[in-house]
Protein backbone atom coordinates (compact mmCIF):
# COMPACT_ATOMS: atom_id res chain seq x y z
CA UNK A 1 0.00 0.00 0.00
CA UNK A 2 1.17 3.09 -0.90
CA UNK A 3 0.94 6.35 1.60
CA UNK A 4 -0.24 8.79 -1.04
CA UNK A 5 -3.53 7.14 -1.80
CA UNK A 6 -4.29 5.85 1.84
CA UNK A 7 -6.24 6.87 4.07
CA UNK A 8 -3.80 7.35 7.28
CA UNK A 9 -4.76 11.07 8.84
CA UNK A 10 -2.15 11.26 11.42
CA UNK A 11 -2.53 14.52 14.22
CA UNK A 12 -0.41 16.01 16.53
CA UNK A 13 -2.81 16.27 19.56
CA UNK A 14 -5.77 14.16 20.38
CA UNK A 15 -8.67 15.64 22.18
CA UNK A 16 -8.59 16.89 25.63
CA UNK A 17 -10.45 13.47 27.29
CA UNK A 18 -7.97 10.57 25.47
CA UNK A 19 -6.02 10.38 28.84
CA UNK A 20 -4.12 6.93 28.49
CA UNK A 21 -1.91 6.04 25.99
CA UNK A 22 -4.03 3.94 23.53
CA UNK A 23 -6.78 5.94 23.62
CA UNK A 24 -4.06 8.75 22.32
CA UNK A 25 -2.08 7.00 20.62
CA UNK A 26 -5.32 5.28 18.52
CA UNK A 27 -6.48 8.55 17.68
CA UNK A 28 -3.08 10.54 16.75
CA UNK A 29 -2.38 7.63 14.75
CA UNK A 30 -5.12 7.43 12.47
CA UNK A 31 -6.64 3.94 13.60
CA UNK A 32 -9.91 4.70 15.03
CA UNK A 33 -12.42 7.75 15.09
CA UNK A 34 -14.72 9.26 17.96
CA UNK A 35 -18.33 9.13 16.71
CA UNK A 36 -20.23 9.00 19.93
CA UNK A 37 -19.25 8.07 24.24
CA UNK A 38 -17.82 4.87 23.86
CA UNK A 39 -18.42 4.21 20.03
CA UNK A 40 -15.64 4.25 17.35
CA UNK A 41 -15.00 4.22 13.97
CA UNK A 42 -12.36 1.81 12.58
CA UNK A 43 -9.95 3.56 9.88
CA UNK A 44 -8.34 1.12 7.24
CA UNK A 45 -5.40 0.50 10.12
CA UNK A 46 -7.37 -0.19 12.52
CA UNK A 47 -8.96 -2.51 10.54
CA UNK A 48 -5.91 -4.08 9.56
CA UNK A 49 -4.88 -4.76 13.60
CA UNK A 50 -8.39 -6.14 13.81
CA UNK A 51 -8.41 -8.46 11.33
CA UNK A 52 -4.80 -9.98 12.46
CA UNK A 53 -5.70 -10.41 15.90
CA UNK A 54 -9.38 -12.24 14.56
CA UNK A 55 -7.19 -14.42 12.40
CA UNK A 56 -5.00 -15.83 15.46
CA UNK A 57 -7.95 -16.18 17.68
CA UNK A 58 -9.74 -17.83 14.41
CA UNK A 59 -6.85 -20.71 14.25
CA UNK A 60 -6.44 -21.84 17.50
CA UNK A 61 -10.11 -21.95 18.42
CA UNK A 62 -10.03 -23.94 15.19
CA UNK A 63 -7.10 -25.74 16.17
CA UNK A 64 -8.81 -26.75 19.79
CA UNK A 65 -11.90 -28.38 17.83
CA UNK A 66 -14.57 -25.49 18.39
CA UNK A 67 -16.76 -24.16 15.43
CA UNK A 68 -17.78 -20.99 13.73
CA UNK A 69 -21.29 -19.76 13.78
CA UNK A 70 -22.60 -15.98 13.55
CA UNK A 71 -25.83 -15.31 15.97
CA UNK A 72 -27.53 -12.31 15.35
CA UNK A 73 -27.18 -9.07 17.46
CA UNK A 74 -30.96 -7.91 17.71
CA UNK A 75 -32.37 -10.52 19.96
CA UNK A 76 -36.13 -10.23 20.99
CA UNK A 77 -36.69 -10.21 24.70
CA UNK A 78 -38.10 -13.34 25.43
CA UNK A 79 -34.71 -15.10 25.68
CA UNK A 80 -33.50 -12.86 28.06
CA UNK A 81 -37.15 -13.12 29.99
CA UNK A 82 -36.47 -16.71 30.41
CA UNK A 83 -33.55 -16.73 32.78
CA UNK A 84 -34.55 -13.59 34.10
CA UNK A 85 -31.73 -11.44 32.60
CA UNK A 86 -34.01 -8.96 31.07
CA UNK A 87 -34.22 -7.46 34.69
CA UNK A 88 -31.12 -8.50 36.05
CA UNK A 89 -29.13 -6.37 33.43
CA UNK A 90 -30.52 -3.01 34.35
CA UNK A 91 -30.07 0.08 32.18
CA UNK A 92 -26.73 -1.90 31.12
CA UNK A 93 -28.97 -3.43 28.26
CA UNK A 94 -29.93 -1.13 25.09
CA UNK A 95 -33.70 -2.15 24.87
CA UNK A 96 -35.56 -1.11 21.72
CA UNK A 97 -39.01 -1.48 20.53
CA UNK A 98 -39.93 -2.68 16.93
CA UNK A 99 -42.99 -0.94 15.07
CA UNK A 100 -45.65 -3.41 16.25
CA UNK A 101 -44.38 -2.92 20.09
CA UNK A 102 -42.37 -6.01 20.47
CA UNK A 103 -39.18 -5.92 23.06
CA UNK A 104 -35.74 -6.00 21.84
CA UNK A 105 -32.27 -5.74 22.73
CA UNK A 106 -28.65 -5.72 21.36
CA UNK A 107 -26.90 -8.51 22.42
CA UNK A 108 -24.48 -7.83 25.48
CA UNK A 109 -23.66 -11.49 25.69
CA UNK A 110 -25.54 -14.61 23.88
CA UNK A 111 -25.92 -17.44 26.69
CA UNK A 112 -29.45 -17.39 26.38
CA UNK A 113 -29.31 -17.18 22.46
CA UNK A 114 -26.79 -20.36 21.75
CA UNK A 115 -28.62 -22.57 24.71
CA UNK A 116 -31.51 -22.53 22.58
CA UNK A 117 -29.90 -22.99 19.76
CA UNK A 118 -28.25 -26.38 21.56
CA UNK A 119 -31.91 -27.39 22.53
CA UNK A 120 -32.61 -27.23 19.30
CA UNK A 121 -30.07 -29.06 17.51
CA UNK A 122 -28.57 -31.28 20.67
CA UNK A 123 -30.54 -34.06 21.08
CA UNK A 124 -28.49 -36.89 22.54
CA UNK A 125 -25.21 -37.75 24.45
CA UNK A 126 -23.74 -38.87 20.86
CA UNK A 127 -24.10 -34.99 19.88
CA UNK A 128 -21.79 -34.16 22.00
CA UNK A 129 -18.99 -32.57 23.34
CA UNK A 130 -19.61 -29.41 21.07
CA UNK A 131 -17.66 -26.13 21.50
CA UNK A 132 -19.24 -23.36 19.43
CA UNK A 133 -17.92 -19.65 18.78
CA UNK A 134 -18.33 -16.55 17.32
CA UNK A 135 -16.86 -12.89 16.35
CA UNK A 136 -19.73 -10.48 16.94
CA UNK A 137 -20.03 -7.46 17.65
CA UNK A 138 -21.69 -6.54 21.79
CA UNK A 139 -23.37 -3.93 23.03
CA UNK A 140 -23.70 -2.41 26.41
CA UNK A 141 -25.09 0.49 27.75
CA UNK A 142 -22.04 1.43 30.19
CA UNK A 143 -22.46 4.04 32.48
CA UNK A 144 -18.84 5.50 32.20
CA UNK A 145 -17.45 4.40 28.48
CA UNK A 146 -13.71 5.59 28.94
CA UNK A 147 -10.40 4.84 27.88
CA UNK A 148 -11.35 4.83 24.42
CA UNK A 149 -11.24 1.05 23.10
CA UNK A 150 -10.95 -0.33 26.59
CA UNK A 151 -14.35 0.48 27.66
CA UNK A 152 -17.19 1.05 25.01
CA UNK A 153 -20.41 0.66 24.65
CA UNK A 154 -19.97 -1.75 21.24
CA UNK A 155 -17.43 -3.09 20.90
CA UNK A 156 -15.77 -6.89 18.99
CA UNK A 157 -16.03 -9.91 21.08
CA UNK A 158 -15.18 -13.51 20.62
CA UNK A 159 -17.63 -15.79 22.36
CA UNK A 160 -17.29 -19.64 22.80
CA UNK A 161 -19.56 -22.29 24.20
CA UNK A 162 -18.86 -25.65 25.24
CA UNK A 163 -21.56 -28.21 25.99
CA UNK A 164 -20.84 -31.80 27.40
CA UNK A 165 -22.57 -34.44 29.14
CA UNK A 166 -21.24 -34.01 33.07
CA UNK A 167 -18.88 -31.78 35.19
CA UNK A 168 -16.00 -33.89 34.30
CA UNK A 169 -16.28 -33.90 30.71
CA UNK A 170 -17.10 -29.74 30.95
CA UNK A 171 -13.68 -29.47 32.78
CA UNK A 172 -11.84 -31.49 30.08
CA UNK A 173 -13.70 -28.69 27.17
CA UNK A 174 -12.48 -26.26 30.03
CA UNK A 175 -8.72 -27.18 30.02
CA UNK A 176 -8.69 -26.97 25.99
CA UNK A 177 -10.04 -23.66 25.85
CA UNK A 178 -7.63 -22.49 28.72
CA UNK A 179 -4.67 -24.28 26.56
CA UNK A 180 -6.05 -22.37 23.35
CA UNK A 181 -6.07 -19.01 25.43
CA UNK A 182 -2.17 -19.00 26.43
CA UNK A 183 -1.69 -19.78 22.68
CA UNK A 184 -3.61 -16.81 21.63
CA UNK A 185 -2.15 -14.69 24.07
CA UNK A 186 1.52 -15.59 23.76
CA UNK A 187 1.21 -15.41 20.06
CA UNK A 188 -0.26 -12.15 20.05
CA UNK A 189 3.04 -11.09 22.00
CA UNK A 190 1.45 -9.96 25.54
CA UNK A 191 2.63 -10.07 29.05
CA UNK A 192 -0.22 -11.52 31.07
CA UNK A 193 -1.48 -13.67 33.89
CA UNK A 194 -4.07 -16.08 33.73
CA UNK A 195 -5.93 -15.42 37.08
CA UNK A 196 -8.42 -16.55 39.52
CA UNK A 197 -11.55 -14.51 39.03
CA UNK A 198 -15.40 -13.87 40.07
CA UNK A 199 -18.16 -15.58 37.50
CA UNK A 200 -20.23 -12.17 37.74
CA UNK A 201 -23.24 -11.80 36.08
CA UNK A 202 -22.82 -14.86 34.01
CA UNK A 203 -22.93 -17.23 37.13
CA UNK A 204 -21.45 -20.20 36.63
CA UNK A 205 -17.96 -21.53 38.68
CA UNK A 206 -14.47 -22.67 37.53
CA UNK A 207 -12.97 -18.66 36.79
CA UNK A 208 -9.86 -17.61 35.62
CA UNK A 209 -9.76 -14.25 33.85
CA UNK A 210 -6.29 -13.52 31.43
CA UNK A 211 -5.39 -9.80 32.11
CA UNK A 212 -2.88 -8.14 30.38
CA UNK A 213 -0.19 -6.18 32.60
CA UNK A 214 -0.71 -2.40 31.77
CA UNK A 215 0.07 0.47 34.72
CA UNK A 216 -3.27 2.22 33.40
CA UNK A 217 -5.16 -1.28 34.19
CA UNK A 218 -8.64 -1.24 35.93
CA UNK A 219 -8.43 -4.29 37.71
CA UNK A 220 -5.59 -4.99 40.09
CA UNK A 221 -4.45 -8.83 40.51
CA UNK A 222 -1.98 -10.76 43.24
CA UNK A 223 0.69 -12.73 41.75
CA UNK A 224 2.84 -14.84 43.29
CA UNK A 225 6.66 -14.08 43.12
CA UNK A 226 7.90 -17.42 43.08
CA UNK A 227 4.54 -19.91 41.65
CA UNK A 228 2.34 -19.45 39.20
CA UNK A 229 -0.35 -18.50 42.04
CA UNK A 230 -2.71 -14.96 40.66
CA UNK A 231 -5.97 -14.29 41.24
CA UNK A 232 -8.02 -11.02 40.90
CA UNK A 233 -8.06 -8.89 44.04
CA UNK A 234 -11.51 -9.60 44.31
CA UNK A 235 -10.98 -13.13 44.90
CA UNK A 236 -7.39 -13.64 45.90
CA UNK A 237 -7.36 -15.85 49.08
CA UNK A 238 -4.98 -14.37 52.00
CA UNK A 239 -3.02 -16.30 54.89
CA UNK A 240 -3.33 -14.97 58.49
CA UNK A 241 -1.05 -12.38 59.81
CA UNK A 242 0.14 -12.94 63.49
CA UNK A 243 -1.21 -12.05 66.30
CA UNK A 244 -0.37 -8.09 67.10
CA UNK A 245 -0.37 -6.38 70.70
CA UNK A 246 0.30 -7.77 74.17
CA UNK A 247 -1.55 -10.80 75.16
CA UNK A 248 -3.83 -9.50 78.06
CA UNK A 249 -4.19 -4.89 77.33
CA UNK A 250 -5.63 -2.97 79.80
CA UNK A 251 -9.22 -1.82 79.89
CA UNK A 252 -10.47 0.01 77.00
CA UNK A 253 -9.61 3.44 77.41
CA UNK A 254 -11.59 6.71 75.81
CA UNK A 255 -9.46 9.17 73.80
CA UNK A 256 -10.45 12.60 72.54
CA UNK A 257 -9.58 12.82 68.43
CA UNK A 258 -11.40 16.18 67.81
CA UNK A 259 -10.32 16.46 64.13
CA UNK A 260 -8.84 13.06 63.55
CA UNK A 261 -10.85 10.65 61.16
CA UNK A 262 -8.88 8.96 58.76
CA UNK A 263 -6.63 6.09 59.97
CA UNK A 264 -4.00 8.07 58.72
CA UNK A 265 -4.55 11.13 61.15
CA UNK A 266 -5.14 8.97 63.85
CA UNK A 267 -2.50 7.33 64.16
CA UNK A 268 -0.22 10.21 63.26
CA UNK A 269 -2.52 12.05 66.36
CA UNK A 270 -1.85 9.07 68.59
CA UNK A 271 1.84 7.90 67.69
CA UNK A 272 0.77 4.07 66.52
CA UNK A 273 0.93 2.11 63.15
CA UNK A 274 -1.71 1.61 61.00
CA UNK A 275 -1.69 -2.10 61.79
CA UNK A 276 -2.84 -1.57 65.19
CA UNK A 277 -6.34 -0.08 64.31
CA UNK A 278 -9.56 -1.21 63.63
CA UNK A 279 -10.78 -0.27 60.50
CA UNK A 280 -14.72 0.15 61.03
CA UNK A 281 -16.84 0.51 58.10
CA UNK A 282 -20.88 0.73 57.77
CA UNK A 283 -22.24 -1.31 54.65
CA UNK A 284 -25.76 -1.83 53.48
CA UNK A 285 -26.46 -5.25 52.77
CA UNK A 286 -29.74 -5.85 51.12
CA UNK A 287 -32.37 -5.14 53.81
CA UNK A 288 -29.61 -5.27 56.70
CA UNK A 289 -26.93 -2.36 57.94
CA UNK A 290 -23.85 -4.40 58.89
CA UNK A 291 -20.17 -3.04 60.55
CA UNK A 292 -17.35 -4.91 58.83
CA UNK A 293 -13.76 -4.23 60.20
CA UNK A 294 -10.04 -4.92 59.31
CA UNK A 295 -7.35 -4.22 60.14
CA UNK A 296 -5.94 -0.90 59.59
CA UNK A 297 -3.75 -1.03 56.69
CA UNK A 298 -6.25 -3.14 54.89
CA UNK A 299 -9.06 -2.88 52.38
CA UNK A 300 -12.44 -4.84 52.42
CA UNK A 301 -12.97 -6.78 49.37
CA UNK A 302 -16.52 -5.99 49.04
CA UNK A 303 -17.09 -9.40 46.82
CA UNK A 304 -16.16 -11.18 49.98
CA UNK A 305 -18.12 -9.53 52.27
CA UNK A 306 -21.44 -10.09 49.87
CA UNK A 307 -20.66 -13.79 49.46
CA UNK A 308 -20.20 -13.65 53.49
CA UNK A 309 -23.33 -12.33 54.18
CA UNK A 310 -25.13 -14.25 51.41
CA UNK A 311 -26.37 -11.61 49.35
CA UNK A 312 -25.48 -10.32 45.82
CA UNK A 313 -24.12 -7.07 46.74
CA UNK A 314 -23.18 -4.64 49.01
CA UNK A 315 -22.38 -0.93 49.27
CA UNK A 316 -20.93 2.06 52.01
CA UNK A 317 -23.77 3.73 53.90
CA UNK A 318 -24.77 7.32 53.54
CA UNK A 319 -23.66 9.80 56.20
CA UNK A 320 -27.54 9.75 57.31
CA UNK A 321 -27.14 6.30 57.38
CA UNK A 322 -23.80 6.40 59.57
CA UNK A 323 -25.21 8.61 61.89
CA UNK A 324 -28.42 6.76 62.74
CA UNK A 325 -26.70 2.92 63.31
CA UNK A 326 -23.87 4.20 65.02
CA UNK A 327 -24.46 7.69 66.86
CA UNK A 328 -21.56 9.31 65.17
CA UNK A 329 -19.81 11.28 61.96
CA UNK A 330 -18.25 9.38 59.43
CA UNK A 331 -14.62 8.30 60.81
CA UNK A 332 -15.81 7.28 64.26
CA UNK A 333 -17.95 4.49 63.73
CA UNK A 334 -16.57 1.25 65.84
CA UNK A 335 -17.55 -1.95 67.10
CA UNK A 336 -17.54 -1.69 70.89
CA UNK A 337 -21.43 -1.17 71.35
CA UNK A 338 -22.41 -1.46 67.99
CA UNK A 339 -26.17 -2.24 67.87
CA UNK A 340 -26.06 -4.47 65.02
CA UNK A 341 -24.58 -7.42 62.90
CA UNK A 342 -20.86 -7.29 63.28
CA UNK A 343 -18.39 -8.49 61.01
CA UNK A 344 -14.65 -9.17 61.60
CA UNK A 345 -12.26 -10.29 58.86
CA UNK A 346 -9.88 -12.67 60.51
CA UNK A 347 -7.04 -10.67 60.67
CA UNK A 348 -8.46 -7.44 62.61
CA UNK A 349 -9.73 -10.42 65.33
CA UNK A 350 -5.98 -11.13 66.13
CA UNK A 351 -5.65 -7.59 66.74
CA UNK A 352 -4.99 -7.72 70.70
CA UNK A 353 -5.37 -3.73 72.15
CA UNK A 354 -6.80 -2.18 68.86
CA UNK A 355 -7.58 1.82 68.54
CA UNK A 356 -11.75 1.90 66.89
CA UNK A 357 -13.60 4.31 66.80
CA UNK A 358 -15.92 5.29 69.52
CA UNK A 359 -19.03 5.48 68.11
CA UNK A 360 -19.00 9.50 69.25
CA UNK A 361 -17.70 12.06 67.10
CA UNK A 362 -14.56 13.30 67.98
CA UNK A 363 -14.04 10.57 70.22
CA UNK A 364 -11.91 6.69 69.69
CA UNK A 365 -11.05 3.62 71.90
CA UNK A 366 -7.70 2.71 72.90
CA UNK A 367 -7.29 -1.29 73.70
CA UNK A 368 -10.15 -2.75 72.30
CA UNK A 369 -10.04 -6.63 71.71
CA UNK A 370 -12.29 -8.79 69.87
CA UNK A 371 -14.01 -11.14 72.08
CA UNK A 372 -13.50 -9.41 75.51
CA UNK A 373 -14.74 -5.53 73.99
CA UNK A 374 -16.87 -6.70 71.52
CA UNK A 375 -18.61 -9.43 69.76
CA UNK A 376 -18.98 -10.51 66.08
CA UNK A 377 -18.62 -13.52 63.60
CA UNK A 378 -15.15 -13.76 63.00
CA UNK A 379 -14.59 -14.08 58.55
CA UNK A 380 -12.20 -13.65 55.61
CA UNK A 381 -13.18 -10.54 54.22
CA UNK A 382 -10.17 -8.24 53.20
CA UNK A 383 -8.69 -7.90 49.81
CA UNK A 384 -5.10 -8.75 49.28
CA UNK A 385 -2.34 -6.51 49.65
CA UNK A 386 1.20 -6.27 48.30
CA UNK A 387 3.41 -8.79 50.62
CA UNK A 388 0.85 -10.94 51.75
CA UNK A 389 1.97 -14.66 51.96
CA UNK A 390 1.04 -16.73 48.51
CA UNK A 391 -1.64 -18.63 49.98
CA UNK A 392 0.29 -21.85 47.73
CA UNK A 393 3.81 -21.62 47.99
CA UNK A 394 3.97 -18.56 51.32
CA UNK A 395 6.40 -16.60 49.30
CA UNK A 396 5.12 -12.88 49.09
CA UNK A 397 2.73 -11.51 46.68
CA UNK A 398 2.82 -8.59 43.77
CA UNK A 399 0.27 -6.46 43.08
CA UNK A 400 -0.43 -5.03 39.31
CA UNK A 401 -2.67 -3.39 36.98
CA UNK A 402 -4.51 -5.43 34.76
CA UNK A 403 -6.50 -5.42 31.47
CA UNK A 404 -9.16 -8.10 31.41
CA UNK A 405 -8.55 -9.45 27.97
CA UNK A 406 -10.18 -12.86 28.33
CA UNK A 407 -12.41 -15.15 30.49
CA UNK A 408 -13.26 -18.43 30.59
CA UNK A 409 -15.47 -20.20 33.45
CA UNK A 410 -17.79 -23.54 33.47
CA UNK A 411 -21.29 -22.42 33.71
CA UNK A 412 -23.08 -26.09 34.59
CA UNK A 413 -26.12 -26.33 33.96
CA UNK A 414 -27.03 -22.31 35.39
CA UNK A 415 -28.72 -21.49 31.49
CA UNK A 416 -29.90 -25.06 30.03
CA UNK A 417 -31.53 -26.27 33.45
CA UNK A 418 -33.46 -22.86 32.94
CA UNK A 419 -34.24 -22.90 29.41
CA UNK A 420 -35.02 -26.91 28.89
CA UNK A 421 -31.85 -27.89 26.95
CA UNK A 422 -31.36 -31.64 27.42
CA UNK A 423 -30.03 -34.59 25.93
CA UNK A 424 -30.73 -38.15 26.45
CA UNK A 425 -27.85 -39.66 28.20
CA UNK A 426 -26.94 -43.60 27.83
CA UNK A 427 -29.77 -44.39 29.87
CA UNK A 428 -31.82 -42.65 27.75
CA UNK A 429 -33.10 -40.28 30.54
CA UNK A 430 -33.03 -36.43 30.07
CA UNK A 431 -30.23 -34.33 31.77
CA UNK A 432 -29.07 -31.08 31.62
CA UNK A 433 -26.48 -29.97 29.02
CA UNK A 434 -23.06 -28.35 31.38
CA UNK A 435 -21.97 -25.87 29.47
CA UNK A 436 -18.74 -23.30 29.39
CA UNK A 437 -18.55 -19.88 28.21
CA UNK A 438 -15.10 -18.85 26.95
CA UNK A 439 -14.69 -14.86 25.84
CA UNK A 440 -12.41 -12.42 24.37
CA UNK A 441 -12.83 -8.97 24.10
CA UNK A 442 -10.90 -8.39 20.77
CA UNK A 443 -11.31 -4.49 19.64
CA UNK A 444 -10.14 -4.39 23.73
CA UNK A 445 -6.75 -6.18 22.71
CA UNK A 446 -5.85 -3.61 20.62
CA UNK A 447 -5.80 -1.04 22.81
CA UNK A 448 -4.22 -3.35 25.33
CA UNK A 449 -1.37 -4.08 22.71
CA UNK A 450 -0.74 -0.53 22.97
CA UNK A 451 -0.77 -0.08 26.74
CA UNK A 452 2.09 -2.33 26.76
CA UNK A 453 3.73 -1.74 23.68
CA UNK A 454 4.34 1.92 23.44
CA UNK A 455 7.10 5.17 24.00
CA UNK A 456 6.81 8.72 24.06
CA UNK A 457 6.72 8.42 20.12
CA UNK A 458 4.14 6.34 19.36
CA UNK A 459 2.85 2.67 19.54
CA UNK A 460 5.39 0.11 18.84
CA UNK A 461 3.46 -3.37 17.58
CA UNK A 462 4.31 -7.06 18.06
CA UNK A 463 4.43 -7.92 14.63
CA UNK A 464 1.92 -10.84 14.70
CA UNK A 465 -0.67 -7.80 15.51
CA UNK A 466 0.87 -4.98 13.15
CA UNK A 467 -1.08 -2.96 10.66
CA UNK A 468 1.99 -4.26 8.01
CA UNK A 469 4.92 -5.54 8.49
CA UNK A 470 7.71 -3.40 6.95
CA UNK A 471 7.42 0.44 7.00
CA UNK A 472 9.00 1.66 3.40
CA UNK A 473 9.83 5.77 4.09
CA UNK A 474 11.40 6.59 0.62
CA UNK A 475 13.57 9.61 0.86
CA UNK A 476 13.20 11.87 -2.48
CA UNK A 477 12.02 11.73 -6.33
CA UNK A 478 15.35 10.48 -7.87
CA UNK A 479 14.89 7.85 -10.87
CA UNK A 480 17.45 5.36 -8.51
CA UNK A 481 15.64 6.02 -5.40
CA UNK A 482 12.41 5.27 -7.00
CA UNK A 483 13.32 2.46 -8.98
CA UNK A 484 15.34 0.60 -5.66
CA UNK A 485 11.74 1.32 -3.83
CA UNK A 486 9.82 -0.30 -6.15
CA UNK A 487 12.51 -3.38 -6.77
CA UNK A 488 12.14 -3.77 -3.05
CA UNK A 489 8.48 -3.51 -2.57
CA UNK A 490 7.60 -6.14 -5.60
CA UNK A 491 10.27 -8.62 -3.77
CA UNK A 492 8.99 -7.98 -0.28
CA UNK A 493 5.56 -8.45 -1.35
CA UNK A 494 6.23 -11.87 -3.67
CA UNK A 495 7.59 -13.44 0.07
CA UNK A 496 4.38 -12.57 1.50
CA UNK A 497 6.15 -9.99 3.52
CA UNK A 498 2.79 -6.98 3.77
CA UNK A 499 4.96 -3.28 3.16
CA UNK A 500 3.75 0.20 3.34
CA UNK A 501 5.41 2.69 1.43
CA UNK A 502 5.61 6.26 2.43
CA UNK A 503 6.05 7.93 -1.18
CA UNK A 504 4.64 11.46 0.09
CA UNK A 505 6.71 14.43 -1.22
CA UNK A 506 7.47 15.42 2.61
CA UNK A 507 10.26 16.18 4.80
CA UNK A 508 12.30 13.45 6.12
CA UNK A 509 11.56 14.16 9.94
CA UNK A 510 8.12 14.37 9.01
CA UNK A 511 7.56 10.55 7.66
CA UNK A 512 10.04 9.56 10.52
CA UNK A 513 7.80 10.83 12.91
CA UNK A 514 5.02 9.19 10.92
CA UNK A 515 6.48 6.19 11.19
CA UNK A 516 7.17 5.81 14.75
CA UNK A 517 3.61 6.80 15.66
CA UNK A 518 2.22 4.08 13.49
CA UNK A 519 4.29 1.95 14.73
CA UNK A 520 5.06 -0.63 11.72
CA UNK A 521 7.52 -2.61 13.66
CA UNK A 522 10.88 -2.54 10.62
CA UNK A 523 11.42 0.73 9.06
CA UNK A 524 13.10 0.76 6.28
CA UNK A 525 14.62 3.76 4.36
CA UNK A 526 16.02 4.29 1.13
CA UNK A 527 17.17 7.65 -0.35
CA UNK A 528 20.13 8.51 -2.46
CA UNK A 529 22.38 8.87 0.47
CA UNK A 530 21.32 5.21 2.07
CA UNK A 531 22.35 3.97 -2.05
CA UNK A 532 25.33 5.71 -2.02
CA UNK A 533 26.45 4.35 1.20
CA UNK A 534 25.69 0.87 -0.06
CA UNK A 535 22.04 0.35 0.54
CA UNK A 536 19.02 0.79 2.54
CA UNK A 537 18.88 1.26 6.36
CA UNK A 538 16.70 -0.93 8.34
CA UNK A 539 15.75 -0.71 11.96
CA UNK A 540 13.78 -1.99 14.26
CA UNK A 541 10.81 -0.26 16.22
CA UNK A 542 11.11 -1.46 19.39
CA UNK A 543 14.86 -0.47 19.41
CA UNK A 544 15.18 3.15 20.27
CA UNK A 545 18.47 3.92 19.73
CA UNK A 546 19.22 5.83 16.56
CA UNK A 547 22.27 4.13 16.06
CA UNK A 548 20.28 0.62 15.92
CA UNK A 549 19.92 0.96 12.37
CA UNK A 550 21.47 -1.10 10.43
CA UNK A 551 22.93 -0.70 6.57
CA UNK A 552 22.24 -3.88 4.13
CA UNK A 553 23.18 -4.23 0.42
CA UNK A 554 19.60 -3.56 -1.73
CA UNK A 555 20.16 -6.99 -3.18
CA UNK A 556 20.15 -8.55 0.26
CA UNK A 557 17.53 -6.73 2.24
CA UNK A 558 14.52 -8.60 0.94
CA UNK A 559 15.69 -12.22 2.28
CA UNK A 560 16.89 -9.92 5.27
CA UNK A 561 13.76 -8.23 6.20
CA UNK A 562 11.83 -11.66 5.41
CA UNK A 563 13.98 -13.34 7.89
CA UNK A 564 13.39 -10.42 10.71
CA UNK A 565 9.29 -10.80 10.07
CA UNK A 566 9.57 -14.49 10.20
CA UNK A 567 11.36 -14.35 13.50
CA UNK A 568 9.23 -11.80 14.81
CA UNK A 569 6.22 -14.08 14.50
CA UNK A 570 4.80 -11.96 11.04
CA UNK A 571 4.92 -15.00 8.36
Amino acid sequence: MRYSRALLPTVKEAPADATTASHVLLLRAGYVRRIGAGIYSFLPLGVRVLRKVERVVREEMDRAGAEEVLLPALLPAEYFQETDRWTQFGDTLLRLKDRKGGDYHLGPTHEEIITDLARRELHSYRDLPKNLYQIQTKFRDEPRPRAGLLRCREFLMKDAYSFDVSEEAAQKSYEAMRLAYRRIFDRLGFDYRMVSADSGAMGGSTSAEFQVLVQSGEDILAACSACEYAANVEVAETTATPERGPAEPPAVERVATPTQRTIEEVSSFLGKAPEDFLKSLVYVAGDQTVLAVVRGDHEVNEIKLARALGVDEVHLAGPEEVRRVTGAEVGFAGPVGFQGRVVVDRDAASVKGGVAGANESGFHLLHVTHGRDYQGDVMIIRAATDGDACPSCAAPLKLYRGVEAGHIFILGTHYSAKMGATFLDEKQEKRPLVMGCYGIGVSRLVAAAIEQHHDKDGIRWPMSMAPYHVHLTQLGAEPEVVEAVAELTQALERAGVEVLVDDRSERPGAKFKDADLIGVPLRVTIGARSLQAGGVEIKRRDNPDPKSAELVPLAEASARLTALVRELGGL
